[in-house]
């Protein structure tokens, strides 16, 4: 057999499931006016919530992101950075410095103080001394008293403990027993018997006989009395008023917020044909063109003369730096004269000619004879 269809949920854009039977023709013919109701009640509530969303989004992502980021970068610049160059610079070699100080002051002096002091008196001083009177005096001592124990008082001690325990066996055991056994048991057991058959058991019957039909009688009168009336008007008159309440909020706040983006939607289109078309059309259509016909007609040729008007001062400028050079030099070489010129002198150390010296020509009979054009001659013949 098919199963029953179960009913569709209730969804964004689907009719609510139908009503528990019982719901009674007054439930049907009241819920029409009270959904109207509660749409005019709730259309202003939600209007309100929409422009309140629009406003904190708007709010949100023109002033408070970017007010954001400004804090944090300043907060950076001003704190972050700060704070970190002065824990850097400042605070760390200052711990470091004030670590090694107190470990030098407070730790440094106890450690010697135990390693060099404390362990050397404890380990000579007590330690060593105490071991070899151990192992002398006290080991020796020791197993000559074990040997007498053993050899010469443990039969008499053996004796002595068999006679103790049977006599504080005879004093506290077997008393506390024969009493436990034959006057507290039988009396317990008797105190039991009249406890159950004098007591318990008329108290069971008075309880089986009385009060379980009372206490019958009382839930039966508080069940007709309170229960039935409450589950009654739960069901029949607070049950169906919250769940059509609960549908007609629902429902009245999607159709609040359908007819309240109809109404914004409207407003924007208003608001775009009345301010945003035609700025949008008097930018595009006059201020464009106006703006294009003053960038190209002024502003461009404004900006090639003020171009051309900086290369000519700049190539003014240089004529005149070159000028004031070439004034400076004048005067110096009229102050000064004109520089002489280097007279050209042999490189090599040859023996068989120096030039440049008192003679222009001094033989060596010992040396090779020496080429007649110099190093200095020879490259620049080269290079002329």
């Amino acid at each position: 057999m098919d199963q029953e269809a179960q009913p569709t949920p209730y969804g964004k854009h689907q009719a609510p499931a139908r009503y528990e039977p019982g719901d009674g023709c007054l439930t049907t013919l009241i819920r029409i006016p009270v959904r109207i109701v509660v749409l005019v009640l709730v259309l202003p509530v939600r209007m309100v919530w929409d422009v309140l969303v629009a406003g904190g989004r708007g709010v949100d992502r023109v002033l408070l992101r970017p007010l954001g980021r400004g804090l944090g970068r300043l907060f950076h610049v001003l704190v972050a950075v700060p704070a970190g160059w002065l824990y850097r610079a400042v605070l760390t070699p200052l711990g470091h410095t004030l670590l090694w100080l107190a470990t030098a002051v407070l730790v440094w002096p106890w450690i010697g103080l135990w390693r060099y002091v404390v362990v050397p008196v404890v380990r000579y001083g007590i330690l060593v001394p105490l071991g070899w009177f151990y192992a002398a005096i006290l080991t020796p001592v020791g197993h000559g008293l074990g040997w007498i124990g053993r050899t010469l008082l443990a039969p008499g001690g053996r004796a002595v403990v068999l006679a103790l325990k049977w006599v504080l066996t005879a004093l506290f055991v077997w008393p506390v027993v024969g009493v436990w056994t034959y006057v507290l048991t039988p009396l317990g057991h008797a105190l039991a018997w009249t406890a159950r058959n004098l007591v318990a058991l008329p108290l069971v019957r008075a309880y089986r006989q009385l009060l379980t039909p009372l206490g019958h009688g009382i839930v039966w009168l508080l069940t007709v009395l309170l229960v039935v009336p409450v589950v009654w008007v739960y069901r029949r008159i607070l049950a169906p008023v919250g769940r059509e309440l609960l549908a007609a909020l629902a429902m009245a706040w999607r159709i609040a917020g359908f007819i309240s983006r109809a109404i914004g939607r409207a407003l924007a289109w208003l608001a775009w044909n009345l301010v945003g078309a035609p700025v949008t059309w008097a930018y595009r259509t006059v201020c464009t063109p106006v703006g294009h016909f003053v960038r190209d007609r002024f502003l461009a040729p404004a900006r090639r003369m003020a171009l051309e008007a900086g290369r000519a001062a700049r190539g003014t400028l240089a004529a005149a730096r070159e000028t004031v050079r070439q004034a400076r030099r004048d005067a110096w070489r009229a102050l000064v004269g004109e520089r002489r010129a280097a007279e050209p002198r042999e490189l090599d150390g040859s023996a068989a000619r120096r030039l440049g010296s008192e003679h222009h020509a001094t033989t060596d009979p010992s040396a090779a004879p020496a080429p007649e054009i110099s190093p200095l001659t020879a490259e620049a013949v080269k290079r002329g």
